[in-house]
């Protein structure tokens, strides 16, 4: 079976559009059909107490070791505050040229951070989240390119200054290692 599909399962209650135009951003940026699906896990065996949050390195190997045998890539959605050890926040990660991602919307509403909430804005932000976390599954790494969605980001801010898509060069990238992969 040819995998020609990417699966974005949401973890908890979503807009459908939010997920909808989640989908149709990741479809044009990667030219791959989207599916959307709903997960289950019990969120509680991933929360850390002490910094009332969840481990996004543990998620990930959960999201990673659900069968979605029909799935190229899949990314779990999540509304959680993320974190791995060595970082206060994260908005998503992703196993490098590996198959599974996760992406929450948690801290990306300007409500968050005393701003009036923007429902536009924070869509836009997880998109260029998803599309990111994306990117690390086909090898993309960090670029140093501004506008590019491979940019790292480590505030909202550096989200809202980037654009939603795959600058010239790492386009180039992913066109090499699907090249590679046929």
């Amino acid at each position: 079976m040819s995998l020609q599909n990417i699966t974005l399962v949401s973890f908890g209650y979503f807009e459908k559009d939010i997920l909808e135009k989640t989908a149709e951003a990741v479809a044009t940026e990667f030219h791959y059909p989207v599916s959307i699906r709903e997960g289950h896990i019990d969120l509680s065996e991933f929360y850390d107490s002490s910094r009332r949050q969840y481990n996004g390195n543990l998620l990930l190997k959960q999201v990673s070791s659900m069968p979605f045998s029909d799935s190229l890539k899949t990314i779990g959605i999540f509304n959680v505050d993320l974190f791995v050890p060595i970082l206060t926040f994260i908005f998503g990660q992703a196993f490098l040229g590996g198959h599974a991602g996760i992406a929450s919307l948690y801290r990306l509403g300007n409500e968050r951070y005393g701003i009036p909430k923007d429902s536009e804005l924070t869509l836009d932000r997880f998109r260029k989240e998803v599309i990111h976390e994306l990117g690390h599954t086909f090898g993309l790494i960090h670029c140093v390119n501004p506008a590019c969605v491979m940019r790292s980001s480590t505030y909202v801010e550096d989200i809202d200054q980037k654009e939603a898509h795959l600058c010239s060069r790492c386009r180039a990238e992913l066109e090499k290692s699907f090249s590679r992969k046929s």
